[in-house]
C-alpha cells in the first residue's frame, strides 16, 4: 500500500470501493480467469486507458503512469491487485 500511496494509484482507487476508478478487488475479480491478466493491467498501467470500466468511471481515463513510475514497480502494484482476487 506504501507503493500504491507513494505513486498515486490511492487518488483513484482503493481496495474495496470505487472512488473514480473501480475498486481494486473488482479489477481482480474481473481479471480472475484471463491468462493474459498481468501483462494487460501492466500495460493499461504504464500507458493509461479508457473504456473498460466505463459504467464505473463515467468515461474518465486512466493516465498514463510511465515513466513516473518504473515498469517494475508498476508490475508489483499489478501483482497486489491481482492478488485480492481471493479476498
Amino acid at each position: 500500500m506504501a507503493l500504491a500511496q507513494r505513486s498515486g494509484c490511492l487518488a483513484c482507487h482503493a481496495i474495496a470501493e470505487k472512488i473514480v476508478g473501480p475498486a481494486w478487488q473488482d479489477v481482480a475479480n474481473r481479471y480472475r480467469n484471463d491468462p493474459d491478466a498481468r501483462e494487460t493491467l501492466f500495460n493499461k498501467v504504464r500507458n493509461g486507458g479508457r473504456g473498460n470500466w466505463t459504467e464505473i468511471t463515467g468515461g474518465v481515463p486512466m493516465p498514463a503512469y510511465s515513466p513516473r513510475v518504473n515498469d517494475g514497480d508498476i508490475r508489483l502494484l499489478v501483482d497486489f491487485v491481482l492478488s485480492l482476487k481471493n479476498r
